[in-house]
């Protein structure tokens, strides 16, 4: 099959209001290339070295996204709205940078592979390592692996929202704990959930396409006894409640869901949400507040924010 390439040349800031204008006009993935993703990140020894030098030689100092549509798609009327829609993000304060749309036809099989050999294992916390499926890695210590196959429209793991969500849940897990991941993607935290030893986890997602990749990781790290992968809306199909619930989305869902979250809490249970750009933070505690949260924390890791919050009794 053929596919349209679309190329948005934007800025970090701007990056994940495109990336949902982008979804929203039904791409089949999208790929985001910045390095101010790794840039921004703490360099540690210990930390595998994973990146690929051209990941910075990309000719453009900003975020550079592209994303896919087929051609059986209106592809010239899809990316006419695309432009326009980005076109209006500076009236909502938005820097978009040079916020330029470019499409090329590249080949289903091209797009499948390409992203490939940028992902390497990587040491995403004190005790877990990410490993791609295809990759080789034996492990050091107390360091537990998971392996995981994203496919082409989840991502790696890597980024920072994730990577303080699982240093969040290595701080909040033990055997005692029950877990739901909200919106869990690739199935990425409920799997380190898993490993790090809670008694039970349960992963919820509204994409079809989520659950059967996130059920397929699950199994391949064996942790199918422990990992329950549910497709709906967290208030449809959860009426258990937990000690953790961890949500890795974007600040405005989780606004949306701080006035419900903590019906599927225990007294004092933790709420940890990622996904948050730094100009949100004070809306999503302010919203949390309202409900009843106590603010624990507030991490922060280049562009993005963490909050960790504990219901009130």
């Amino acid at each position: 099959m053929k596919w349209i390439e679309i190329t948005v040349r934007t800025t970090t800031e701007a990056t994940e209001a495109i990336t949902n204008i982008l979804y929203e006009s039904g791409v089949g993935g999208v790929v985001i290339e910045d390095p101010k993703d790794f840039l921004f990140q703490e360099k540690k020894d210990t930390d595998w070295d994973y990146i690929e030098e051209e990941v910075f030689n990309t000719g453009y100092e900003g975020s550079i996204i592209k994303a896919y549509l087929s051609e059986e798609k209106n592809v010239i009327a899809e990316v006419e709205m695309i432009r326009e829609k980005i076109k209006l993000l500076p009236s909502y304060g938005l820097d978009i940078g040079e916020g330029s749309v470019e499409i090329t036809q590249v080949d289903e099989e091209d797009w499948a592979n390409a992203w490939k050999q940028y992902y390497k294992p990587t040491k995403v916390s004190n005790k877990i390592v990410i490993k791609p499926t295809w990759e080789e890695y034996i492990n050091k210590d107390d360091e537990m692996v998971i392996e995981l196959d994203p496919g082409m429209a989840f991502g790696t793991g890597t980024h920072e929202t994730t990577r303080m969500c699982i240093e969040e849940l290595e701080n909040q897990v033990d055997e005692s704990k029950v877990v739901f991941d909200i919106g869990c993607g690739s199935g990425i935290l409920s799997i380190a959930a898993a490993k790090l030893g809670a008694s039970k986890v349960i992963g919820v997602d509204l994409d079809p396409v989520a659950v059967k990749v996130s059920k397929e990781n699950v199994k391949v790290n064996e942790v199918e006894n422990i990992v329950d992968v549910r497709h709906g809306n967290l208030m449809d199909v959860i009426t258990e409640k937990a000690d953790v619930i961890v949500a890795n989305i974007i600040a405005d869902i989780i606004i949306i869901l701080s006035d419900e979250i903590a019906n599927f809490l225990v007294d004092k249970g933790i709420f940890i949400s990622s996904g948050i750009i730094l100009s949100k933070i004070e809306d999503v505690k302010a919203a949390l507040e309202k409900n009843g949260f106590e603010v624990l924390d507030v991490k922060t890791m280049g562009e993005w924010a963490a909050i960790v919050s504990r219901k009130g009794e």
